[in-house]
């Protein structure tokens, strides 16, 4: 049987014995890193960071996706997520997303897009999705 991947991301250190990493998709190159008090020099997003903004980016895009098909005159979004990860070990990382859709909206576009943001792929894929992780090699 043949598995068939969808996306690859590549990453490598920057530096030997060092925590910044480079990390390649497609035609993109972005850099991860720890903060100061996970022992490093806080040079890029953390992988929790990435997790957060792959939420914040994909409620911002699903919001804009939906507003072009439906003839919303949405002009732009801004989301920010707050993370509280104090107890992630005991299996709780809770995420709390702010929605602030700009122009010329009805109370009723605010709510439709409010609903779509609510509904994005990653929204459900970290609240829905069976996840499956295997390590090769």
């Amino acid at each position: 049987m043949s598995e068939s991947f969808s996306n690859v991301v590549d990453c490598t250190s920057i530096e030997a014995g060092a925590f910044p990493q480079e990390l390649r998709t497609r035609l993109h190159v972005f850099r991860a890193d720890v903060d100061r008090e996970g022992g490093s020099v806080d040079s890029a997003p953390s992988p929790h960071d990435y997790f957060d903004a792959a939420l914040a980016s994909c409620k911002a895009l699903t919001a804009i996706w939906y507003a072009k098909r439906r003839g919303i005159p949405l002009e732009r979004v801004a989301t920010r997520v707050e993370r509280d990860d104090h107890a992630e070990r005991e299996g709780q990382y809770r995420l709390r997303v702010h929605l602030d859709f700009q122009g010329p909206l009805t109370d009723e576009q605010h709510a439709l897009l409010r609903r779509a943001a609510d509904n994005c792929p990653i929204h459900k894929l970290m609240t829905r999705a069976e996840i499956t992780i295997e390590t090769a090699g």
